[in-house]
């Protein structure tokens, strides 16, 4: 059967019974439209190719009476108020070593811009197909590229959603590189979000008892990836996800996600909701945080559940520097952590390393850091 259009992709994947899951996957990517254009052509059944294996307890209310919730932590007058800056210390301590999450209010980016770079995100994958599809590219080394599933040929099921991504630092796109429906804006957010992360950086430093510019001083906040995910209705939401288990292979994490909702976080072995509050970002360890610090602050498995009403838009700032200038950065427990009561869990490693496992093993619903524990 050669497959011509989306739809057609509905038919496939749902009668033939000698399924043939890459020519499948070869169909969709060819469209170069993305899971987007596979709603706008109509489909009511999602091809095979999306059908997960690992969908227990995958459901749109899943955990939504849950009493639980992430830390909120508001960082208004820290640096000013030395009651409230050990305050948020204390707090961030407890929600990094607890929950790996939380989320910040009075962070400093004003929530005009937030909102914006929500509004910029939708412009870009509800605009036009053909201008949109124009961006539509694998190659890992464009600094601004349009896609749907990053490792769509490797892993076992897709996920229902698009994606843009800006690789920002150390060598960023020049303006004219980013769609001009949302340019302004994603050059305004990278700025923004950047300099929030450096702040955050340093509290974590303090709250690790370390000298405030000591992550920084580590290249923790040298390299910027920003990935832009657009999660339309899905007809079978019980059928896929947005996104599976995982966890994030970066230093930190800065997420900004709109109303919809969706994001959950594993804790204490149940999911819970990460309840949208506006105004606010996600804040999550990465597997290198967790490497570093040598436990003291956790890297949790978190997920993205698929809807039947609603599209959900997230902008998720990954910082690690996985350029070629920062390949051969060594990483490992920091040694001003480490005592007898506390001897190293992780062995000493590279940036290269961590990235090139992390990247062959997919989004398979295992931390990346097995691998370098001694």
């Amino acid at each position: 059967m050669v497959i011509t259009s989306p739809s057609e992709l509905e038919l496939e994947g749902s009668t033939n019974s000698k399924y043939d899951r890459l020519a499948e996957v070869k169909a969709f990517d060819e469209t170069k439209l993305g899971v987007k254009g596979l709603l706008d052509s109509g489909v009511t059944k999602i091809p095979r190719m999306f059908h997960s294996t690992t969908l227990e307890g995958y459901t749109e209310t899943s955990q939504s009476g849950s009493n639980l919730s992430i830390p909120i932590i508001d960082l208004k007058d820290i640096h000013t108020n030395s009651t409230l800056h050990v305050e948020v210390l204390n707090n961030i301590r407890s929600a990094c070593k607890e929950w790996g999450f939380f989320q910040v209010v009075n962070h400093g980016i004003p929530v005009e811009v937030l909102d914006e770079m929500i509004c910029g995100i939708r412009r870009f994958h509800e605009q036009d197909a053909e201008v949109r599809k124009s961006f539509y590219s694998r190659d890992l080394n464009k600094k601004v590229r349009y896609f749907s599933n990053g490792s769509l040929f490797r892993d076992p099921y897709a996920n229902w959603r698009d994606s843009i991504s800006f690789f920002v630092n150390p060598d960023p796109p020049t303006p004219e590189e980013i769609p001009e429906v949302c340019r302004d804006i994603v050059v305004e957010y990278i700025k923004k979000v950047r300099a929030l992360g450096i702040t955050i950086f340093e509290l974590f430093s303090e709250a690790l008892g370390l000298d405030p510019s000591h992550l920084k001083e580590m290249d923790s906040a040298n390299g910027l990836f920003l990935l832009c995910h657009y999660y339309p209705p899905c007809p079978e939401p019980e059928l896929t996800v947005g996104t599976p288990s995982h966890t994030d292979t970066s230093f930190m994490t800065i997420l900004l996600q709109d109303q919809t909702g969706g994001l959950q976080v594993l804790h204490e072995n149940q999911w819970v909701n990460v309840r949208p509050v506006h105004g606010s970002l996600v804040v999550n360890i990465g597997d290198l945080l967790q490497l570093m610090t040598n436990d003291m602050f956790v890297s949790v498995y978190h997920r993205v559940l698929s809807r039947y009403v609603g599209t959900r838009i997230s902008a998720a700032t990954f910082f690690v520097n996985s350029s070629p200038q920062g390949a051969s950065n060594v990483v490992g427990p920091i040694k001003e952590l480490l005592s007898e009561e506390n001897p190293p869990i992780y062995r000493d490693t590279t940036m290269k390393d961590v990235m090139a496992h992390y990247f062959e093993k997919g989004l398979d619903g295992n931390s990346s850091l097995h691998a370098f524990r001694l």
